[in-house]
């Protein structure tokens, strides 16, 4: 990549945060964020299906391109718990993670992640966009709405 192209890359991503309403990296809002997302991504990577059961709102809508919508808690859990468990691991692309704040409600987080298929050591693992929207209660945060791109 050129210097040219580097520059231009790094001004466009400077005032796409700012026009679009990024937080900024080192607010709490944006560390709240990322420390739920690791919460819960060493639970999924660990199938520890009690802490994840904990993230999920009851009122869910988790949006799959290859799998479609779910709306069941217990379902989701289900099928990760026999799809996912031992099988799958995610890693965040830390980089990539932008956070809005919406106030009165809670957070939307967006980003790249990666999944190594340990069944399938030899494909390629290549980044696939998320969309979290964090719910706030009285006393946690809670996954309110879940969009994930393969």
């Amino acid at each position: 990549m050129t210097l040219l192209k580097i520059i231009i890359y790094v001004v466009v991503a400077f005032f796409s945060s700012l026009a679009f309403g990024q937080v900024s990296k080192d607010s709490e809002l944006y560390k709240t964020i990322l420390e739920l997302d690791k919460t819960y991504f060493t639970a999924y990577n660990e199938c520890d299906m009690d802490t994840q059961e904990a993230f999920y709102d009851e009122d869910l809508e988790f949006y799959h391109d290859k799998g479609g919508l779910a709306t069941d808690k217990v379902a989701l859990l289900e099928s990760i718990k026999k799809n996912i468990c031992g099988k799958v691991n995610r890693t965040l692309i830390e980089e990539s993670v932008e956070i809005h704040d919406i106030p009165g409600f809670g957070a939307v987080q967006i980003g790249l992640h990666s999944f190594f298929n340990k069944e399938e050591p030899n494909a390629v693992s290549k980044p696939s966009k998320f969309i979290s929207i964090w719910k706030k209660t009285d006393d946690r945060w809670l996954m309110h709405r879940v969009i994930s791109l393969h």
